[in-house]
């Protein structure tokens, strides 16, 4: 199973150099083609292999590393090429393939055009580059091939959306790589802190240490360090404020693994690397962490609710961007609980996010390529768009995904914030209760206010009067290639909110070993 990893990271690279080799012939339209067909045969190889890997995976010791390769790289500074799966970061892994080969699919009928955007082939070496460094981020074992995994998204996605993206592409963009360059710099310096002290750069030689020969002013600098550079990614607030704009600029496939999967790698670098490598320093910042967390879960579903009010302009693509900002807090406010239910409630509602707001991102992108805008006072005028009159099948997947986005039970995005606040009502014992219980209230109030946010998009897009007014375009409603990208991901967020235990039970014992009970 080790070479089905490596073949995971191969596939992609080699894929992304094919397209700077002169084999898609010399004419635009069939180069484009040609290349938009091979971004679809190297994801869809991709993510055959991650079936491969997970049917290969052991269940029964999901906490124990497996498929693993380790070999020295740069032996002068210890910096080895270890790679390896266990139950926390396969979920991950599957879930990117996935996510880059459904928009590799989409992208084959909709790619972003306008004047002045480079060919397709440009599109698809950044766009397979892009998922190598995903997938390593969620396979490599060791802190500085980690931080090089971490770097090497941020380069294809500012070019997608600088190149590829609509509106203030550029001003976003910059953000973007700004932002994520900065938190990145400081999280080096904390990976190299402990490198230098601990003698290895090795993540799970440092987690089965589990703090051992590091002080406690070592253990809090370079926690402190780590997560500023994870917490930018994230995004936690107040470091969110890149997230909005990059989304709102960014073409309907980067908006989707921007959210989909990008997010989850601050994320899971917490989990992986905070909690068992430096866990005293992580115990010492995991309460302003969750305070952190309760006041994102609030201050994004309220800025979506100003988003969503009639007469306010907000654009679609903005308000689910922040609807975001407040979904991750609940995976914040998880992990910084240091509780076995709530870091597993953390890892659930990762795969979930990506699953709902992946999703959303589409319906979305649609909406605007029908509409020509996404903005919701223009789609919705003065009765309603009326999706259910007018597209009947875009507007049944829109109130599906804003329900399951919303925590229905049932549904995928209920589990992970249940477990979130469940790990917040039973902290640690190291942590104090009362503080914890006010971010679980806070955080509770959050999705009252989600809810809120959600009916109202749902009632001013799917509801109204599909005759009204006359000047209202007809649009086509969901066209096969939609239905194709679409339809796997609706059918993961009933299947893993009817059976929770197929995510949970391989992360369990995972956050077992690495909070170190075991």
């Amino acid at each position: 199973m080790n070479a089905v990893l490596i073949a995971l990271l191969l596939l992609p690279l080699l894929g992304a150099a094919a397209t700077l080799l002169p084999v898609f012939g010399s004419e635009p339209g069939t180069a484009d083609r040609r290349a938009l067909r091979l971004n679809t045969v190297v994801t869809g190889a991709v993510l055959a292999l991650t079936v491969v890997l997970a049917a290969g995976f052991d269940q029964d010791e999901p906490g124990r590393m497996q498929a693993t390769t380790d070999v020295s790289w740069i032996p002068a500074i210890g910096v080895r090429l270890h790679l390896g799966v266990d139950g926390i970061s396969l979920p991950l892994i599957v879930l990117t393939a996935l996510l880059t080969f459904l928009c590799a699919l989409y992208s084959t009928r909709r790619l972003p055009g306008g004047p002045g955007v480079p060919s397709a082939k440009a599109f698809v070496g950044l766009f397979l580059l892009l998922e190598v460094g995903m997938l390593a981020t969620f396979a490599v074992l060791d802190l500085i091939v980690f931080f090089l995994a971490f770097e090497i998204v941020l380069i294809p996605m500012y070019f997608l959306i600088a190149r590829w993206g609509s509106g203030q592409k550029v001003p976003a963009a910059n953000r973007f790589i700004l932002y994520t360059l900065l938190g990145s710099a400081v999280m080096l310096l904390g990976f190299l802190l402990v490198g230098t002290k601990a003698g290895t750069f090795d993540m799970q030689a440092l987690a089965d240490a589990h703090g051992n020969g590091l002080s406690h002013t070592t253990q809090v600098a370079a926690a402190l360090a780590i997560l500023i550079g994870l917490a930018v990614k994230a995004p936690a607030w107040p470091l969110h404020s890149w997230l909005p704009d990059a989304h709102t600029a960014a073409p309907t496939v980067g908006s989707v693994l921007l959210a989909g999967v990008l997010l989850k790698m601050g994320t899971y670098g917490m989990v992986r690397v905070l909690l068992p490598v430096v866990p005293d320093g992580t115990a010492t910042l995991a309460p302003y962490l969750g305070a952190f967390a309760a006041v994102g879960i609030v201050y994004g579903s309220l800025a979506c609710l100003a988003l969503a009010r009639p007469g306010a302009k907000g654009d679609l693509k903005r308000l689910i961007a922040f609807s975001s900002v407040g979904h991750m807090g609940f995976v914040l406010l998880g992990i910084a609980s240091l509780s076995q239910a709530g870091v597993n409630g953390a890892l659930f509602a990762n795969i979930a996010h990506g699953l709902i707001t992946g999703l959303l991102f589409f319906l979305v992108g649609a909406l605007k390529d029908r509409y020509g805008t996404a903005d919701l006072d223009t789609l919705s005028g003065a009765t309603g768009a009326a999706l259910y009159g007018r597209a009947p099948r875009i507007g049944a997947l829109l109130a599906f995904a804003a329900v399951a986005s919303l925590g229905l039970p049932g549904l995928a995005g209920f589990w992970g914030e249940l477990l979130a606040m469940f790990g917040a009502f039973g902290p640690a014992a190291a942590l104090s209760r009362p503080a914890f219980l006010t971010y679980m209230v806070l955080a509770g109030l959050g999705t009252l206010l989600t809810a809120a946010y959600l009916l109202i998009v749902v009632k001013r897009v799917c509801m109204g009067d599909p005759k009204q007014p006359a000047t209202a375009p007809d649009i086509p409603d969901l066209r096969r290639y939609e239905a194709v990208s679409w339809t796997p991901l609706a059918a993961l967020t009933l299947l893993a909110g009817l059976w929770p235990a197929l995510l949970l039970g391989l992360s369990e014992p995972a956050v077992k070993h690495l909070l170190g009970g075991g």
